[in-house]
């Protein structure tokens, strides 16, 4: 069985996570099912980067030991993952013991090797970002990542001698043209970061304790990014005694990162790797933000929405579908209560909901719910939609191919949309209907035509639930359920199996999966819950 390994950034606990830390998950969670889907022995890798200054900060702030504090954000972490169905394999703290002897191990083979030297660092530090910025990086004399103020630090660190790899950086980026995703991150990196003369990482500190100690000087802890960065890799076992699942699963297949942190997972990640001589991932896919109309989410904007709050009124499915639809990778997407209920109202309700019922009531109404068996295609209209419906699959799987998940939903719902015009064309109600002075011959090829119909629409719901199945896992089997097909035996290759349906009866009376929101009272209790 082929491999798929898949990593999301370790998150830093200093806090609630909102839906824009909810998007990243629900994305390498999507990419994760899909590949399972199609047979592959798929492992999702989360975590969440627990050491530095900040959440030594916020401990002290809230009367905790950092640890303390860091067990009560992680429960909060795993609880909201479990909500939302997240299938990870592993969960990796960076204060797991493995994990802090790795990244000591690692340390010293980069001291050995001279890759490391101590020196004095003095530049302008931004603390939520855990970074250290030249004067030139800073934009309008704030933090370049956050636009938060900066203070001017020195203190004694070790650095990471990144001009060393920088050629053999270059050229990896020339020879491997999927290694970032969007192509245009590349370019980023090269003008803004490379081309000016690439600094020397800082990768430890000594004004603050709450780090790994480094071995052979231990007033130092290493800092953030080289603690950080190497979890993808000690949490397969790297440098311990049983390195399995790191010779099975690395290198990744692809790694999600925000924009916020595209720098040091397209630039120092891969010198790291190239320093320890071991292959670099695949693909590092970088995805842009959620904003609001306002900007960022800020608590002091009161424009914050969490998760739990849609999942709790609106389901886990309506929450899912909205965050992968409305954010493609390469831009921003923007989160508006009107937005949301829009979605749910058009894309769920009208859409896809009212397909369902409308194909279910008609294969009882016609055929006593039993799913006519397939003769041919009468109507004149079926070749080409059975056409559109294998394009169809063919473009999702195109766009599934490179990551581009908006844009296989986008191709997903064109279909339900051609679905429902498939109802209009061949008009069940008019072929069910005897009309005076019909031949039984003419009443016979309308009875075909409205078989053919029948499987149709059935054949196309099964198609339409294996598609959404990656990221509306409970619908996807609602539908499956409801026109009589066992979800429990679907696999990638149920998609192929379009002329292959037999002995099928739906359900005697199907419930809708969706049902209509009034728009008015539903964004008023969105925005009330943003205030809170």
């Amino acid at each position: 069985m082929e491999k798929f390994y898949i990593t999301t950034p370790i998150y830093y606990p200093s806090g609630k996570f909102h839906i824009g830390t909810a998007y990243t998950e629900v994305l390498a969670d999507t990419i994760k099912k899909y590949k399972k889907l199609q047979g592959y022995d798929s492992f999702l890798l989360t975590g969440t980067d627990e050491h530095g200054q900040k959440i030594e900060n916020k401990a002290k702030e809230a009367n905790l030991e950092p640890k303390e504090y860091v067990d009560i954000q992680v429960k909060s972490a795993k609880e909201l993952w479990e909500k939302m169905k997240i299938d990870y394999d592993k969960y990796i703290r960076t204060t797991d013991e493995y994990h802090i002897k790795a990244c000591q191990k690692i340390f010293e083979k980069f001291l050995k090797q001279g890759d490391i030297y101590k020196g004095t660092y003095e530049g302008w530090y931004c603390e939520p970002c855990e970074s250290f910025f030249t004067e030139t990086q800073l934009v309008d004399g704030k933090c370049p990542d956050c636009g938060r103020e900066v203070k001017k630090m020195q203190e004694e660190a070790y650095f990471f001698n990144m001009k060393k790899y920088v050629d053999k950086l270059l050229k990896y980026y020339d020879e491997h043209p999927d290694f970032i995703k969007p192509a245009f991150r590349k370019n980023e990196m090269i003008n803004n970061f490379i081309k000016p003369g690439l600094e020397d990482l800082c990768v430890t500190r000594t004004s603050f304790d709450w780090g790994i100690k480094v071995t052979s000087d231990t007033k130092h802890v290493i800092y953030v990014w080289l603690d950080a960065l190497m979890n993808y890799i000690t949490a397969l076992g790297y440098t311990s005694e049983d390195e399995e699942l790191f010779k099975k699963y690395w290198p990744a297949d692809v790694q999600i990162v925000g924009k916020d942190i595209a720098r040091f997972h397209l630039i120092y990640w891969p010198i790291f790797l190239i320093a320890l001589d071991l292959p670099l991932p695949k693909t590092i896919l970088t995805h842009n933000w959620i904003t609001m109309k306002d900007g960022k989410m800020s608590k002091s904007k009161g424009n914050v929405i969490y998760p739990e709050q849609l999942i709790n009124k609106y389901g886990l499915d309506a929450t899912k579908y909205f965050l992968l639809r409305e954010v493609p990778i390469s831009t921003d997407g923007l989160f508006t209560p009107e937005g949301f209920i829009q979605r749910y109202n058009y894309d769920l309700c009208n859409d896809l909901s009212n397909l369902l019922n409308r194909t279910v009531s008609m294969v009882n109404k016609y055929f006593e719910g039993v799913v006519p068996n397939y003769n041919g295609t009468p109507n004149e209209v079926d070749l080409e939609f059975e056409k559109e419906a294998e394009n169809a699959i063919l473009e999702y799987e195109k766009y599934m191919k490179d990551y581009e998940i908006y844009n296989s939903i986008q191709e997903t719902w064109n279909f339900i949309a051609r679905t429902n015009k498939y109802i209009d064309e061949t008009a069940p109600w008019v072929l069910a209907k005897q009309v005076e002075g019909e031949s039984e011959e003419e009443i016979k090829i309308k009875q075909e035509k409205l078989k053919s119909a029948m499987y149709h629409l059935i054949a196309s719901l099964k198609e339409i639930a294996i598609l959404i199945r990656p990221f509306m896992e409970e619908t996807s089997t609602n539908i499956l359920n409801q026109i009589g097909i066992d979800s429990k035996s679907i696999t990638w290759n149920s998609l192929k199996e379009y002329k292959n349906i037999e002995n099928i009866k739906v359900i005697e009376k199907g419930e809708p999966i969706f049902m209509r929101l009034n728009l008015e009272e539903e964004v008023e209790y969105i925005k009330n819950l943003m205030k809170n």
